[in-house]
């Protein structure tokens, strides 16, 4: 399936209903590879994370520099603007100032000139045992509330376990957890903090988090896109 073959209606309507949207088929298997292959190219990245160091889990991640390469710029580039729709949506129906340009160009200046100059997509690779905790990717004042997550590796083929993990709190209730099966090459967007919910009276905020449980066996690679860079 080509990328501009999705259907942005039915993702909006995932989003809304759901929570989040599977794409199916987003990367090819030489895509794939090619992300995979570039984990051990330290120039690539600006930063390497080794997540039991810092109470996030167990296994590493590495930011991207700037420039980012190709695949994963076009990728910001490609999902901002539709996102970017929605996010405007949802910012009115929650009843927040935040406002969001059409353009990835406009939005990272906006990042910028707040002192947002770090890009924020990023390689995560688990080894047996391995996991994410859930978290927010929070990094400044300047918050693009969606995000997306793409799956390198072939469950079952390259690595068992590993399960993409989302979790939703309302308040006054107890959170809601949802295993998102994913194959490789295929993307899950998701919202970075709050989502709205139709309640009796308008609407409402729900806090998602969002993780990896235990890696059983093999290696697992993902890649995160987020649109907003971090101070």
């Amino acid at each position: 399936m080509e990328r501009n073959a999705f259907d942005w209606r039915k993702i909006e309507e995932d989003l809304d209903r759901d929570g989040h949207a599977r794409l199916e088929n987003l990367l090819g298997d030489a895509e794939c590879r090619s992300v995979i292959g570039g984990f051990a190219k330290e120039s690539l990245y600006r930063r390497h994370i080794v997540m039991q160091q810092h109470g996030y889990g167990q296994g590493e991640y590495k930011y991207f520099a700037y420039p980012l390469p190709d695949l994963v710029a076009g990728l910001r580039e490609e999902f901002y603007g539709p996102l970017a729709k929605i996010a405007n949506r949802w910012a009115e129906q929650l009843s927040l100032a935040n406002r969001y340009p059409e353009t990835l160009a406009d939005y990272t200046a906006l990042c910028h000139d707040a002192g947002q100059l770090k890009p924020t997509p990023l390689i995560l690779k688990y080894e047996p045992g391995d996991y994410n905790r859930l978290h927010q990717d929070l990094y400044g004042e300047h918050l693009f509330p969606l995000q997306m997550v793409i799956l390198l590796s072939e469950p079952g083929a390259d690595f068992d376990g590993g399960e993409f993990i989302l979790t939703e709190q309302r308040a006054r209730q107890q959170s809601r957890a949802r295993v998102l099966p994913l194959k490789k090459g295929d993307a899950v967007i998701f919202p970075v903090n709050l989502r709205p919910l139709k309640g009796k009276n308008g609407y409402v905020r729900a806090t998602m988090r969002h993780g990896v449980s235990d890696l059983r066996r093999g290696l697992r690679f993902t890649l995160g896109v987020i649109f907003h860079d971090a101070k």
